[in-house]
């Protein structure tokens, strides 16, 4: 073996293998996905939600797996303008800012404890530790405490998957979590629907969005890290849609606090 052989780079993933051209070792001549042909097979076979499963479960979903992923994309792929990660990149295109900054600014407040993406990393731990099981939840509801290693985040102030201020579970939620639950294999789904009103008697608080996609991840064979970053993945394209509506609309029309915004010497066209 050559002392160029023995240097060569060797790229280590389950993801993803690439066949060199035989005429460049820079550009693929064949991509494979956990052993799928991506280009070759996949290409006008798979759905964009089977591949991305494909992708972090490195085996492809079955039929029902598939059209529960897709229902929780559409469920959550725009959280509305009242969403913090929203308004954050609507914020971004109303003052001009580039695409990439508008997403940017969407995942900051989107990966937080209040509807963000780590309030979701923490309901699928609490999925994983009390499952099903009734007692095991009304324990930790009554006395939920956050038990991390690393301290990288503030203590949370509320239960994850719990509106700490609404009256009453919105229809939205309850239309999402009922055809959810219709999916085969959607054991968490189903009984959340079945236990939700004592699961809220206790925590004293109604569940929101996060409470039910952490069950919809749970039944999908996600783990608490997978779906974090798929929550985060999930809830862009609602961001970026309104950041370019506001950035084509203008301030002067922005939504939000139009009445405080006098400007005294503006430098647009008259």
């Amino acid at each position: 073996m050559s002392d160029q052989e023995k240097k060569k780079e060797v790229i280590h993933s389950k993801i993803w293998q690439e066949i060199p051209e035989p005429d460049n070792p820079f550009a693929a001549a064949a991509c494979y996905c956990s052993g799928f042909d991506v280009y070759g097979d996949l290409l006008g076979k798979i759905s964009w939600i089977e591949y991305l499963y494909l992708l972090f479960k490195l085996e492809p979903p079955s039929k029902s797996q598939a059209k529960l992923l897709e229902g929780l994309a559409v469920a959550i792929a725009n959280p509305g303008p009242r969403d913090l990660s929203v308004r954050a990149a609507m914020n971004g295109g109303v003052g001009g800012s580039l695409s990439a900054s508008c997403l940017m600014a969407a995942l900051g407040p989107g990966s937080g404890e209040y509807c963000g993406a780590r309030e979701l990393y923490l309901a699928v731990k609490i999925w994983k530790e009390c499952g099903v099981d009734i007692v095991a939840w009304h324990s930790c509801l009554k006395d939920y405490q956050k038990d991390e290693e690393v301290k990288v985040w503030p203590e949370i102030e509320h239960i994850p998957g719990f509106d700490p201020y609404g009256s009453s579970v919105s229809t939205p939620i309850k239309q999402v979590l009922e055809y959810l639950a219709g999916h085969n294999g959607a054991d968490s789904l189903r009984w959340l629907k079945k236990h939700r009103l004592n699961l809220e008697e206790t925590a004293n608080y109604p569940i929101n969005m996060v409470s039910v996609a952490a069950a919809a991840f749970i039944d999908l064979g996600f783990n608490e890290e997978q779906s974090e970053m798929l929550y985060l993945m999930l809830r862009l394209p609602g961001a970026g849609a309104h950041a370019l509506e506001q950035r084509n609309n203008g301030l002067k029309k922005y939504p939000f606090f139009g009445d405080g915004l006098k400007l005294t010497n503006d430098p647009g066209r008259k």
